[in-house]
């Protein structure tokens, strides 16, 4: 098991909720030491502001995240070479890759699971603006 999810579970699980629309827990987030994940929640959902925001606050791992998330096989090994095997995962198991959604279910992160198969519901029903920041 990756020992380095870098949140604690209720901030992953704020997360999914925001990265579905939930402005309530983005809000919560932004106003409990989290702008990094609420701006990630923003970013999968389309903001490239928040993808701007995420590269000058020198989140790096997370911008690269959505990058990984989109297919930008660039971000992938980025997050590969500079250590984040975790985020790498997640940007597989968020693409439906059945792997990483195997690994996590092995490793008993089901909720995970769950958080990847929204943000791939959310990924292949909204059209984006696919001229984010290149990674």
């Amino acid at each position: 098991m990756i020992e380095n999810i870098y949140y604690p579970a209720k901030i992953w699980l704020a997360f999914g909720e925001a990265a579905n629309g939930n402005a309530e827990i983005a809000k919560w987030l932004l106003q409990n030491g989290y702008p990094e994940v609420a701006a990630l929640a923003h970013a999968i959902r389309g903001s490239e502001e928040a993808t701007a925001w995420l590269f000058s606050a020198r989140f790096f791992h997370l911008a690269a995240l959505d990058a990984a998330i989109d297919e930008n096989m660039q971000a992938a090994q980025w997050l590969q070479a500079n250590n984040h095997p975790f985020l790498l995962v997640f940007a597989d198991a968020c693409r439906g890759k059945q792997t990483a959604i195997n690994w996590f279910v092995e490793n008993k992160m089901g909720a995970f699971v769950v958080i990847a198969q929204r943000i791939k519901f959310l990924r292949d029903n909204t059209t984006f603006d696919y001229h984010k920041k290149n990674f």
